[in-house]
């Protein structure tokens, strides 16, 4: 079952403790007694780190689901972390100090890495059943905060057209945008440190930052400024190619498979909402009909009985 918890550290010496006694409960919820150890340690050390060297806000969070747990450490500095560097000390000191770097995190997790935010990074790891010897995790980082290049553009004449999407439920769409952006990372991290294992998430994201690109960013103004002024619906107004139509159909049914994995828990991230679906489906087909000449059609909304809240551990 994907879990998702979320706990906020004060800026403390005892922050540490409490993100250990914190995910020490978690595990023991999820039935997984096994990965407490490694758990414990991997977070008291990413959590010592970001205390030391990092801002607030601090955070700490566990993801993805009781078979692969992911547990995350938030910090409010964008400056990545060291990689992880083998250490000469001995065992028992190791144990007894943290803020060490990565590298006892590196022994107790089967794999770990960074993501770099506008506004902060995310230090993550998959603790491991038990302590290795040597840091032999494979260490990934993550630029979430780099613009994606679009692809190369047609050197034929490209036609553009004016699309209307009318009546956007901004709260909904902004859970939407919340739900692809943890999709989006999900998959970058598979495709940066588990390319052979989800051959997939590769092909994904590349078809993502396709479909991203096609977007300009008089949509993501108009949308952002509705949420920031508190608005519950807004009408935008915006320019795109219309040969951008088979990439609207294509995801579509790319949007759905994502779906089917998270829910197959063979991707971390939840699932989309039905009503999260439905206004993103509402949202691509306007795309594809106005692209093709048809006249935009209002949001209308779906019942609220189908709203699904996000899975919290517990």
């Amino acid at each position: 079952m994907p879990l998702s918890s979320e706990l906020t550290l004060a800026s403390s010496p005892r922050a540490a403790a409490d993100a250990r006694r914190w995910v020490s409960d978690i595990c023991r919820r999820l039935e997984r007694t096994d990965l407490v150890e490694c758990a414990e340690l991997g977070v008291s050390e990413l959590v010592a780190n970001a205390i030391l060297h990092a801002t607030a806000p601090y955070k700490v969070r566990v993801r993805g689901t009781a078979s692969h747990p992911r547990i995350e450490v938030v910090d409010g500095s964008t400056r990545p972390p060291e990689p992880p560097s083998r250490l000469e000390t001995d065992e028992l000191d190791l144990l007894l100090t943290f803020g060490r770097g990565l590298s006892i995190v590196a022994q107790c997790a089967l794999a770990l890495g960074a993501t770099i935010e506008s506004d902060g990074k995310i230090v993550w790891f998959e603790p491991a059943p038990e302590m290795s010897d040597a840091d032999s995790a494979e260490w990934v980082i993550d630029r979430l905060d780099q613009p994606t290049a679009a692809p190369p553009r047609s050197s034929g004449v490209e036609t553009t057209v004016e699309v209307h999407l009318a009546g956007i439920d901004v709260p909904l769409y902004t859970s939407l945008a919340r739900q692809y952006s943890e999709l989006r990372r999900e998959l970058r991290l598979l495709s940066l440190s588990h390319q052979s294992d989800y051959p997939l998430a590769g092909d994904l994201t590349s078809m993502f930052a396709t479909f991203e690109s096609q977007f300009p960013e008089s949509f993501h103004e108009q949308v952002g400024d509705a949420a920031t002024r508190g608005l519950p619906r807004v009408d935008v107004t915006f320019p795109m190619a219309r040969e951008a139509g088979p990439i609207f159909v294509t995801m579509t049914e790319m949007f759905d498979v994502a779906d089917a994995f998270c829910r197959a828990e063979r991707l971390l991230s939840l699932a989309r909402t039905p009503r999260q679906r439905a206004l993103h489906n509402w949202m691509l087909g306007e795309l594809v009909h106005q692209l093709d000449g048809a006249r935009s059609q209002p949001w209308k909304g779906s019942p609220r009985s189908t709203t699904s809240s996000t899975s919290q551990v517990g």
